[in-house]
């Protein structure tokens, strides 16, 4: 009869991998990561993101950027590892770190906590602990720990979250972490916003930043100007130097070193499939996949809608249509030498393809427009008039009232941005179900012209209002009394 093995030596082997899993955790954001989460799903890309991370940590990079689409993993690396794995090295250091919301910041800041408290952490980094306690003064003498400030005990390592726009004062940083500054299209599209974080970013953030701090930004890039944007156009200027790490959901024609697919191949395959991305790229229509999932903020090109897209489907004749509407964006002037007045004439056939049938928009007084809209509503046998009634109130109903008074009307409210009314119509354009019967010069001019953030023409408007309606289920509508 043979004796078994002590338990002794079994467990020897395994204590071993340990020690070396250990070892090399301290050694590696990723090896980190895996350690204190070992759920956590590697792919490629979060194996690039953390050796820069790592050269970010020993200082060899000290403006870094990194560019990803959403649900890509940058936060999960970023503001939760990064910061605790820092203080495990670096006790002694002092860090801030926000997000577009001081509630996003806040969150991060108790991830951050809970990945100091974990075991794991303790037997990577037995000499970085927290306060056991929840304290908020310093007036005992104690270690701060809360959602805003956390100390490192018996260290000078000090952790500060905050939102971007939000004060930072009273300590200053040798690592100051931005991770997505801009938290939806519309505060993208306010030029207004964009100047708050820019005047935050150089008045408040930036000179919180001790001799030789490093800054990392991490984005879902939204517009050409957002924060990562007038950054680089100063470096471009001859400002500071930055490392920038651009990753799109799907590989371009050209790649960069780091990026080892071929085009056309996705970022994350494992949870985001090409045919998932283009699904996606559908929905969100041609500037929003851009700029959220190809981190290029501006579509070739420059506009929303494309010249080509626009070329490619246009027909010399409609098929049978099944409704025709006239879109209208009145001028907000009563006078002959206002602005246009935009008119559009658009129907769709039984396979929701819709057709740009006319564009006579004009310059011109109240009545005559009115004229006109009565007129193409006769022309082409349009069963419904949609109008803009944002800056004319009532007084485009009572404009075509005094033309005809049983003409089919309903009123629309720009409740919405102009992009995001836009964009939805700008994807109909690329997956082509818009097609132009004729050249309107004029109207895609415009269209091709108008950049997000610009002001909307009004002969694009009244287009927009028209597809919109055709593109809608069928309510009903209010009428001119007989």
């Amino acid at each position: 009869m043979t004796s078994s093995q002590p338990s002794s030596q079994v467990q020897v082997p395994d204590a071993a991998s340990e020690l070396l899993q250990r070892r090399a955790a301290r050694a590696s954001l990723l090896e980190f990561t895996c350690y204190t989460k070992p759920d956590y799903e590697v792919n490629w890309h979060h194996r690039v993101i953390c050796e820069y991370l790592d050269r970010f940590v020993r200082g060899e990079i000290k403006r870094l950027m990194f560019f990803m689409p959403p649900r890509h993993g940058k936060s999960e690396l970023v503001s939760r590892r990064l910061p605790a794995y820092l203080f495990g090295v670096k006790p002694c250091v002092s860090v801030i770190a926000c997000s577009y919301s001081a509630d996003l910041a806040s969150r991060m800041n108790r991830d951050v906590q809970r990945i100091i408290d974990s075991p794991e952490y303790r037997r990577v980094f037995p000499g970085t602990a927290l306060n056991a306690a929840n304290v908020r003064s310093t007036a005992q003498g104690s270690y701060l720990r809360n959602s805003d400030i956390f100390e490192i005990v018996g260290e000078t390592g000090v952790y500060r979250s905050a939102g971007v726009g939000g004060g930072i004062t009273g300590m200053g940083c040798y690592y100051g972490i931005i991770d997505d500054p801009i938290k939806n299209r519309e505060e993208a599209a306010s030029k207004t916003y964009r100047e708050k974080v820019w005047e935050w970013y150089t008045s408040t953030f930036y000179t919180r930043l001790e001799k030789n701090a490093q800054v990392l930004l991490t984005m879902t890039r939204w517009h050409e100007d957002d924060l990562a944007g007038r950054i680089l156009a100063q470096s471009a200027a001859g400002g500071e130097e930055w490392t920038v790490v651009s990753l799109p959901a799907i590989a371009e024609i050209e790649t960069p070193a780091d990026d080892p697919r071929s085009p056309d191949e996705p970022l994350w395959p494992a949870k985001y499939s090409v045919d998932r991305l283009r699904d996606i790229r559908l929905t969100l229509g041609p500037y929003q996949w851009a700029s959220l999932y190809q981190q290029r903020p501006t579509p070739i090109g420059g506009g929303l809608w494309k010249y080509d897209d626009i070329v490619a489907y246009r027909v010399t004749a409609p098929p049978p249509l099944i409704r025709i509407v006239v879109g209208v964006d009145p001028a907000v002037s009563s006078s002959a030498h206002s602005d246009e007045t935009g008119i559009v004439v658009v129907g769709k056939d039984a396979k929701e393809h819709h057709y740009v049938l006319g564009d006579h928009s004009l310059q011109g007084t109240p009545l005559e427009w009115a004229r006109k809209v009565v007129s193409a509503v006769e022309r082409y046998a349009a069963d419904r008039v949609v109008g803009e009634t944002n800056n004319g109130g009532d007084l485009i109903e009572a404009n075509l009232r005094t033309v005809s008074k049983d003409l089919p009307f309903k009123k629309v409210t720009a409740s919405r941005g102009k992009l995001i009314r836009a964009e939805p119509i700008a994807a109909l354009y690329e997956q082509g179900r818009v097609h132009h019967v004729g050249t309107f010069a004029a109207l895609e001019d415009q269209m091709c012209e108008w950049v997000p953030g610009d002001e909307s023409p009004d002969r694009m408007d009244a287009l927009v209002w028209a597809i919109t309606e055709l593109a809608e289920p069928v309510e009903e509508f209010a009428c001119f009394a007989l």
